[in-house]
């Protein structure tokens, strides 16, 4: 576990941050707040273009569900008798969910090969006109002729913001960011039928004094919704880091040669999104929790009939799943915050399809209630978790496409459910076992479909965290409980501070850890650094054993228990002590080292390595630990340059590229203690990078790091 620092030549660097506040210090302990900026709302909100993208969003999503209100309201004017109303009605939805079937696929490829800013910026103005024009025509079969258009204006629209998403703010802001913009998307639903009765009483109270819109009591409302996509329009233009992003699918690729063409970018995209394990899994679990929402909603009021309840009743009910959702995308994710996403994503299908088949042997609405609240809630922590899995896990080049794919999918599979879920019912019909005592058992088509569709849902949902689990041998509980109690968050058993740095072979780790220790030692602070392995005589001499080429191929088990015996002595001789005398610790490499190269590089069971190094370490966990990112045929090379590779960098490629996913799977998983930072950059930049990751996790949002120090190379 070797590392170097030079950078590589002709690897695009990127970005560098906003520079450092001059002067600036980080605080002694004492005045340090341990905050959770992986889910800090305001913090994401702070980002200027997050928020103009999140402002788009919100007025999209109002002008969305308005224009819904809108036009079925408009059409039931366009049409004569209770069931020519109904059939007009009916005709809004379905064309509106015909686009899915024609555009689906397509607006995703639009999303990963233009520039996703001027998609969304064309698509809000082409729906604007669109509904503009709306009440000047006048007719059912233009309303529904628009109705179409918009729709798939819309599924252009989605995958591009979606996939934008992941390039506005950083890896550990990813879940708030997917909190605030579904919260935006459903909690604007209330909104829009509040500002549509409003529009509707004055256009009524226009009506009294205008000829126009008594005729035309609609009309305003229309207007009003296609105003609303103008300025979501005007405001994704004001944005500036999103210019230029998502054009990864371009025709000509930078060296001259051919890039893919349209058909064959369609034709990758699925081949992507059936291929890959996450997605895959991603999209079973989606469809599974998308069912078991479905159900609720198409059978509720028949369910609520069956419990004789009545309207209120079954309004309760159905807010219950908006409730639930809401609650759900904004609460569930910091419950388990160093639980495994993946895991939480198949668990909370699975708690979803379970819910709903309780549900539907329940015997009043009290209980009944409290079932729908779980079910929505894990389908949100589902939503959420899904879409934060596909921005940090799918690369950019192919994220529209996939955001395009699954939302296509749920929208189908929820035209499928809300068809066939009231269909199966009515057909199954009303039957009950009659008990003594006038009691009965429910067997009517409502509560069987109910229960068989929240058996497939829980099924569905086992096998997406079958698909989808990386932590294969570590239980379920004991994984649970351990997330519960990290995620009280007490405070730390010693005065110090102590940080790690990790990383790849080349991610440059030595002088980043040399730097930052000049970094503090100038602001007054106590810092020991350290390494593993080699940071006690001991460790010296196992340090000598593990990495000479020499000692040629070690057995996987002998290789980590040589590793755990060299922690423990680091830990019981250099970290503790100095952790308790008040220092800031700053270790190259700690447990999650083992845990990447032995686990996941020499896949060893990930539960016994994480159980033999907590028993060495006595459970010692870092503050924080910053990942060193690179891919490993660029940290390789810069490790080549330095001479003879040690016996870990004569790994074969796979080896390394194990170890990277590794890392990365980690560090997704517990957020509130990592930050990824990308290695490919100059060293000046992953300092600077390095530095502002310190001063924002363990300080005070006050502080900021000061002027980067050249560090030497370790």
């Amino acid at each position: 576990m070797a590392d170097s620092t030079p950078t590589t030549p002709g690897v695009p660097h990127p970005t560098p941050s906003p520079g450092p506040r001059p002067g600036a210090t980080v605080p002694p302990r004492h005045h340090r707040t341990r905050r959770h900026h992986d889910d800090d709302l305001l913090g994401v909100l702070r980002i200027r273009d997050f928020r103009r993208l999140w402002i788009a969003l919100g007025v999209s999503s109002l002008g969305d569900w308005l224009g819904l209100l809108a036009t079925t309201d408009f059409a039931s004017t366009l049409a004569h008798g209770l069931s020519g109303k109904g059939f007009a009605i009916t005709g809004v939805y379905i064309v509106r969910f015909l686009p899915t079937l024609v555009f689906g696929a397509l607006a995703g490829v639009f999303a990963d090969r233009f520039d996703r800013r001027t998609v969304m910026i064309v698509a809000d103005c082409l729906r604007f006109a669109v509904y503009l024009t709306i009440p000047i025509v006048g007719r059912l079969d233009y309303l529904y002729v628009a109705s179409f258009c918009v729709e798939s204006l819309s599924l252009f629209w989605m995958p591009a913001k979606e996939a934008s998403v992941p390039n506005l703010v950083q890896p550990r802001q990813l879940e708030a960011a997917n909190r605030i913009s579904l919260l935006s998307t459903y909690g604007s639903a209330p909104i829009a039928a509040l500002v549509y009765a409003l529009l509707a009483g004055l256009g009524r109270a226009l009506g009294a004094g205008v000829h126009y819109f008594s005729a035309n009591p609609v009309d305003l409302a229309l207007y009003f919704n296609a105003c609303t996509y103008l300025i979501s329009a005007a405001t994704i233009a004001s944005l500036r880091t999103l210019k230029g992003r998502g054009a990864a699918l371009r025709r000509d690729t930078a060296d001259g040669t051919k890039g893919p063409g349209f058909a064959a970018s369609l034709v990758e995209g699925w081949r992507f999104v059936g291929g890959n394990p996450l997605t895959r899994g991603l999209v079973i679990g989606m469809l599974g929790g998308f069912t078991a929402g479905g159900c609720v909603v198409a059978l509720g009021r028949l369910f609520v009939s069956a419990l004789a309840g009545g309207s209120a009743a079954y309004g309760l009910l159905f807010g219950g799943v908006f409730v639930g959702l809401a609650g759900g995308m904004a609460l569930g994710p910091r419950l388990l915050r160093g639980f495994s996403r993946r895991r939480l994503f198949g668990l909370a299908v699975t708690t979803a399809g379970t819910a709903l088949a309780v549900l539907a042997i329940l015997p009043n609405l009290a209980l009944a209630t409290i079932a729908v609240l779980v079910v929505g809630a894990s389908a949100g922590i589902a939503w959420v978790t899904g879409y934060t899995l596909i921005g940090l896990e799918v690369a950019d080049e192919v994220r529209g496409r996939t955001f395009s794919f699954i939302y296509a999918l749920v929208q189908l599979d929820l035209l499928a459910t809300l068809a066939a879920a009231p269909t199966a019912a009515s057909l199954i019909g009303p039957h009950a076992i009659r008990l003594p005592n006038d009691a009965s058992i429910r067997l009517d088509g409502v509560t069987l479909t109910l229960f068989a569709a929240g058996l497939v849902a829980a099924a569905v949902g086992v096998v997406s965290y079958r698909t989808m689990d990386d932590r294969r041998g570590v239980p379920l509980r004991r994984d649970l409980w351990a997330a519960f109690r990290r995620g009280r968050h007490g405070a730390p058993p010693y005065p110090g501070v102590f940080v790690v740095l990790e990383g790849g072979e080349g991610s440059g780790k030595s002088s980043q850890l040399t730097a930052l220790a000049a970094w503090l030692r100038e602001q007054g602070h106590g810092v020991v650094t350290t390494r593993e392995p080699g940071g006690t005589p001991v460790g010296a001499s196992l340090r000598s054993l593990l990495l000479d080429p020499a000692t040629g191929a070690l057995d996987p088990h002998t290789e980590a228990l040589l590793y755990a015996a060299d922690r423990a002595e680091h830990v019981a001789r250099v970290v503790r002590p100095a952790l308790e005398r008040g220092d800031w610790v700053l270790s190259d490499r700690f447990v999650d080292s083992s845990l990447a190269y032995q686990a996941a590089g020499r896949e060893l069971a990930l539960d016994d390595v994480r159980r033999l190094n907590a028993w060495g370490t006595r459970s010692l966990v870092p503050d924080l630990t910053v990942l060193l990112d690179l891919p490993p045929e660029v940290g390789l090379a810069r490790a080549a340059r330095r001479g003879e590779a040690d016996r870990l960098e004569g790994e074969t490629l796979a080896f390394h590229e194990r170890v990277r996913a590794g890392f990365r799977g980690l560090a997704m998983a517990e957020p509130s203690r990592y930050a990824i930072v990308d290695a490919t950059g100059s060293r000046e930049e992953v300092q600077r990078a390095v530095q502002e990751a310190v001063a924002e996790r363990l300080v005070p949002a006050a502080a900021a790091p000061g002027p980067a120090v050249a560090g030497g190379a370790a």
